[in-house]
């Protein structure tokens, strides 16, 4: 008999608290790999922007627990009035193709939607075409040439209006 997968559980943290750790770790050894630079190079940009950009009432940092472990996470800050900036949507690398990225981002867009946000903005870059293509299949709107090359462009950026 299969045990039945756990439940996974949001938690809303901070960025400095121990559950975000996986995160910040795993996306440091990510964009280092696919970009260059050293790990703490690539640490100091994941934290360049203020923790207080990540919590109420403009912003939130989330975490899908499963079994009290960080499986996957994302949060959002202000961008302008009325639109939010999607930051660090991440996936644990041993739970990919689980959907969880997805579950993120509906987390993350209902949030944005309470907090008063009407529209959601977002980066990600050239060499992520996973991200690409989950932000392609989820409704956001491609601010670039999707038949160019990624590596021409830069920055992909995307945007959504939120109902």
């Amino acid at each position: 008999m299969t045990a039945a997968p756990a439940e996974l559980v949001v938690r809303v943290v901070g960025t400095t608290d121990p559950l975000a750790q996986p995160l910040f770790d795993d996306l440091a050894h990510e964009y280092g790999t696919r970009y260059g630079g050293t790990p703490e190079q690539v640490r100091q940009e994941l934290e360049r922007y203020p923790a207080e950009e990540f919590l109420a009432p403009h912003g939130v940092l989330l975490l899908l627990l499963e079994d009290g472990a960080a499986v996957a996470g994302g949060a959002y800050r202000r961008h302008s009035p009325g639109t939010a900036e999607l930051k660090r949507i991440w996936t644990h690398p041993a739970h990919r193709r689980r959907g969880l990225a997805r579950r993120v981002l509906q987390e993350l867009e209902q949030r944005a939607v309470a907090a008063g946000y009407s529209r959601l903005h977002l980066t990600t870059g050239p060499r992520q075409p996973e991200a690409k293509h989950l932000y392609l299949t989820t409704g956001y709107r491609p601010l670039f040439d999707v038949a160019a090359d990624p590596e021409t462009i830069g920055p992909l950026a995307f945007e959504k209006e939120l109902l």
